[in-house]
C-alpha cells in the first residue's frame, strides 16, 4: 500500500487573476476566487466585515425617502450627507438637520435662525467631494463640498451638546463668476479647485488661509494643455491629475516662481473620485489599473508604479466601462486597505462590486467585494479622534461601513477558491485522505469545504456536496472572553480535520460560507494524500 504524503500551504498572496493555471502552481498560496474576503495585515485571508444602518432599527433617510445619496463624511460628532438637492447634518442617523441654508450671518447663527434660514438649493446636485480647511479658530474645521453642478458650499459648526446650543456658519463660495466645480482640495493653506464649469482645464487656487475667497491675495489660476480629472496634495507639491496626464503644482506661496511642472504624459486618471492617500503614498485608478505616486530619494523627484498586475483582467473590463460606474474609493488605515467600488446605478444590489487592496511588506494583495452597493464613501476622524466609516446607496439610508456580520441583516456570501494543487506531479493520480484547516473564529462559525478535481472537469467524478467543518467557537481570551460563547481551552487558530474523498491528478479547495455568522479566517492548510500510478 502507498504510503500518504503531506502538502501544506500558507494563505499568502491573494487574489490572482492575471496567471494561467501552470504558473499558479508556483504560488500555492494565492487564490483564484477571493470574495468578500480580506487580506490581513498579519496574513491569511478573512471573512469581510458587513454594514448596517447608521441609527439602527431607528434609522431614517435624510430626505425622507430613497433619493440616492451623493457624498458622505464623518464630520465634528456626526455626519454630512448630500442626496437630492440639499445637504444633511446627524448626530445619530435618526434625526437629520438641513444645512444647506442661505443669506447665514458672518458671525455666525444660532440654531434657530439657522433653521429659519431659506433653503440655498443645490440645483441637479452629482456625485461629491469635500476636504476640511482646518484653522486655529475652527473648532472642527471648514468643510467645503463640490457636485459639479452648483458653486461650492462651505459648512462649519461650533459648540457641543444638543444642536439647539451650538452655532453654524454657510456659505457659497465664487470660484469663477457663477461657475460649478467638480472637484476640490486643500493645499498649503488654499483651497484648490478643479473641473471648473467651462474651464475644464484651469486650476484655481484660493487666497491665503481664506478657503472662500478666489480674488484675494495669494489666489490665482493656472492654465493647463489636459482635462482636469481630480485634485490631491502631497508632501509639499499638488498633483493634478488629468486625462491624460499629470501634473504637479509648485511653489504655491511664491508668485514669481509658482508653475505647473509635467510628472507624466503618458498616464491619465479615470477617476478623481478614486484617488486616496495611503501610507504615504497616493493611490489612483489609471486607464491600465490602480497606480501609486510615490516621492523618490532625488528631492522633487516622484516614480510611478502599478500595483493591480495580479488582477489585471479586471481593471481591463472596467476601464473600458468606466462611463457604466459610480466611483468612489476609501482608505480604512487601521487594516491598511484600499477600498474601490464601481456601482452600476441599473443594476441590484447583489451584482454590486468592488476590491479591497490590503498593503502588506510584499505589496499590495487584494480581494473582492461583491453584494455592497456603494454610492457614495467616506472616512475621517471624529470629535473624539477615532476614526469612523461610512458610506451610502440607492436606498437613501447611511451606514456603517466595516461594522457587524451582516450586509444590514443580510446573509454574506464568501468564498475563497485555491488554484488546483499538483503536489508536485501533474502526472499521478492522488487520493485525497484528509487535510487540517488552521481557521480562527470571531463567533461561532460553520463554513464549508469543496473539493474539485483536475480543474473542476465534466468528465471527472466530483463531490455534489460539500465537506462539514462543523461548529468552531471563539478561544477565551483573557480580558475578552463572553461566557457563554467563548470556549475556554481552546486554542486561537485550531487546525480543523476534514477527512476527504475523491481522486485525480489535480485539486482544488474552497471555503464557503452564506450566513449571518461573525467574521473567521483561513491562515492556511495541510492536505495528506495518497499518490497511486501514474495517468
Amino acid at each position: 500500500m502507498a504510503t500518504s504524503q503531506p502538502y501544506t500551504v500558507a494563505c499568502e498572496g491573494g487574489l490572482v487573476t492575471a496567471s494561467n493555471q501552470i504558473d499558479l502552481l508556483r504560488n500555492p498560496g494565492a487564490a483564484t476566487e477571493l470574495q468578500n474576503f480580506e487580506v490581513s495585515v498579519e496574513g491569511g485571508y478573512r471573512r469581510i466585515n458587513g454594514y448596517s444602518k447608521l441609527g439602527a432599527g431607528s434609522a431614517t433617510q435624510p430626505t425622507g425617502s430613497g433619493d440616492t445619496i451623493l457624498g458622505v463624511v464623518p464630520y465634528a460628532d456626526g455626519v454630512i450627507v448630500c442626496a437630492s438637492t440639499n445637504i444633511y447634518f446627524s448626530t445619530d442617523g435618526i434625526t437629520w438637520l438641513q444645512i444647506n441654508r442661505s443669506s447665514v450671518s458672518s458671525s455666525g447663527d444660532n440654531y434657530t435662525t439657522f433653521t429659519g434660514r431659506s433653503t440655498l438649493t443645490r440645483t441637479s446636485q452629482g456625485q461629491c467631494q469635500f476636504t476640511l480647511f482646518e484653522g486655529a479658530a475652527y473648532q472642527y474645521g471648514q468643510l467645503i463640498i463640490a457636485d459639479g453642478a452648483n458653486k461650492p458650499f462651505a459648512f462649519r459648526m461650533e459648540g457641543s451638546g444638543s444642536l439647539s446650543s451650538r452655532t453654524f456658519y454657510a456659505e457659497e463660495i465664487t470660484v469663477n463668476s457663477t461657475k460649478s466645480v467638480k472637484y476640490i482640495t486643500h493645499h498649503d493653506r488654499h483651497l484648490i479647485a478643479g473641473g471648473v464649469e467651462d474651464n475644464l482645464n484651469t486650476i484655481y487656487y484660493s487666497a491665503t488661509l481664506d478657503a472662500t475667497s478666489f480674488s484675494g491675495t495669494g489666489s490665482g489660476s493656472i492654465a493647463l494643455t489636459d482635462q482636469i480629472q481630480g485634485l490631491a496634495s502631497f508632501r509639499s507639491d499638488l498633483f493634478i491629475f488629468c486625462k491624460n496626464s499629470i501634473y504637479k503644482l509648485i511653489n504655491i506661496n511664491d508668485s514669481s516662481t509658482v508653475a505647473v511642472v509635467p510628472v507624466a504624459e503618458s498616464v491619465g486618471c479615470l477617476s478623481g473620485y478614486s484617488i486616496q492617500e495611503m501610507a504615504g503614498d497616493l493611490v489612483f485608478l489609471a486607464p491600465d489599473g490602480l497606480r501609486t505616486i510615490a516621492g523618490t530619494a532625488r528631492i522633487g523627484d516622484v516614480e510611478l508604479g502599478t500595483i493591480s498586475k495580479k488582477i489585471q483582467p479586471l481593471f481591463t473590463t472596467l476601464a473600458k466601462n468606466i462611463d457604466q460606474y459610480r466611483i468612489s474609493s476609501v482608505v480604512l488605515r487601521e487594516k491598511s486597505q484600499y477600498r474601490l467600488f464601481y456601482t452600476n446605478l441599473s443594476l441590484g444590489e447583489n451584482a454590486q462590486k468592488g476590491v479591497i487592496g490590503t498593503l502588506r511588506q510584499e505589496g499590495f494583495e487584494w480581494s473582492e467585494i461583491k453584494g455592497v452597493e456603494v454610492t457614495a464613501v467616506g472616512a475621517d476622524f471624529d470629535a473624539t479622534k477615532v476614526e469612523r466609516y461610512y458610506h451610502g446607496s440607492k436606498s437613501g439610508y447611511i451606514y456603517k461601513h466595516d461594522d457587524g456580520d451582516t450586509f444590514d441583516g443580510v446573509a454574506i456570501a464568501a468564498r475563497y477558491k485555491t488554484p488546483d494543487y499538483d503536489y508536485g506531479d501533474l502526472g499521478t493520480l492522488k487520493t485525497l485522505h484528509y487535510c487540517k484547516v488552521s481557521i480562527g473564529g470571531e463567533g461561532e462559525v460553520s463554513p464549508e469545504l469543496q473539493v474539485k478535481f483536475e480543474y473542476s472537469n465534466k468528465d471527472i467524478p466530483q463531490h455534489t456536496s460539500n465537506f462539514s467543518f462543523g461548529t468552531i467557537s471563539p478561544a477565551a481570551i483573557f480580558g475578552d472572553a463572553v461566557f457563554g460563547t467563548n470556549v475556554f481551552g481552546a486554542v486561537i487558530n485550531p487546525m480543523v480535520r476534514i477527512p476527504l474523498q475523491g481522486s485525480g491528478t489535480s485539486n482544488s479547495f474552497s471555503v464557503l460560507s452564506n450566513d449571518t455568522k461573525a467574521p473567521y479566517k483561513i491562515n492556511g492548510m495541510y492536505v495528506d494524500y495518497i499518490p497511486s500510478g501514474r495517468r
